[in-house]
């Protein structure tokens, strides 16, 4: 790393959280170099000389950094800590025995369960997150009712949900019935309840929501619960798929 870089990926690389989280905490002037706060978030600092504090606590750069992947169960928190005391999925990583400083990468919802990834590493953490790099995330959802071709249709093409038009996606039909049906979606966006709410448009209420790939990463050896470190051959395909090689 160059000794002269941005502030805002400085802190990302150092495991305080995604870059567009440190960008926050810049914003909220929570972030002093050498003692002066920091108001412009394009503003380098010297790693090698400068000394930066969040919140009055120097901030020290991460000596390795570590990516697990959890698949994570329903009902915990996709988030560092709950204010509610609810359990959380870095509460399941300390447990595990993986205790530096990890975040969780973008979020699902208490109730939906599946795929997810904890780092250190802000860079990462914001390419796979920001909608314009363009990685896709692969879920499995069952929804009441029969659902129509046409629904399909609508939900592929982008659904209006007021505050935001979905992008285009792809949706596959695995099995219907009168009762449920069962797809396939791929997104590369991840607005907070997205899923659900396209569904919801249509008069189809989500039962179970999995979310079953990262790219064209799967992680098909991971039980509710489970949580490991990539292997060299996943870090890998991840970086090349955020281009980071």
């Amino acid at each position: 790393m160059s000794p002269k870089i941005r502030i805002n990926r400085f802190l990302a690389s150092a495991g305080i959280g995604s870059r567009r989280n440190c960008e926050n905490l810049i914003r909220e002037g929570r972030v002093q170099v050498n003692g002066e706060t920091v108001s412009e978030l394009a503003s380098f600092i010297d790693t090698d000389s400068d000394l930066v504090n969040v919140d009055g606590k120097p901030v020290e750069q991460v000596a390795g950094k570590m990516i697990l992947v959890i698949n994570k169960p329903f009902g915990v928190l996709s988030t560092v800590k709950d204010e509610r005391g609810r359990r959380t999925v870095i509460e399941l990583a300390r447990e595990m025995g993986y205790g530096k400083r990890l975040f969780p990468v973008g979020r699902l919802d208490m109730d939906t369960t599946g795929l997810l990834l904890l780092t250190n590493d802000g860079d990462l953490a914001y390419r796979l997150t920001h909608p314009r790099f363009k990685i896709e995330k692969r879920y499995f959802v069952t929804v009441r009712g029969l659902i129509e071709d046409r629904t399909v249709e609508a939900i592929e093409t982008g659904v209006d949900l007021r505050d935001y038009v979905t992008i285009p996606c792809t949706v596959k039909v695995i099995g219907r019935s009168e009762d449920s049906s069962s797809l396939e979606i791929r997104l590369k966006e991840g607005k907070k309840r997205q899923i659900r709410r396209m569904f919801a448009e249509s008069g189809h209420k989500v039962l179970e929501l999995r979310r079953v790939a990262l790219g064209d990463l799967e992680f098909s050896d991971l039980a509710p619960g489970d949580i490991r470190p990539l292997t060299e051959e996943e870090e890998f395909r991840l970086r090349e798929l955020t281009g980071l090689l």
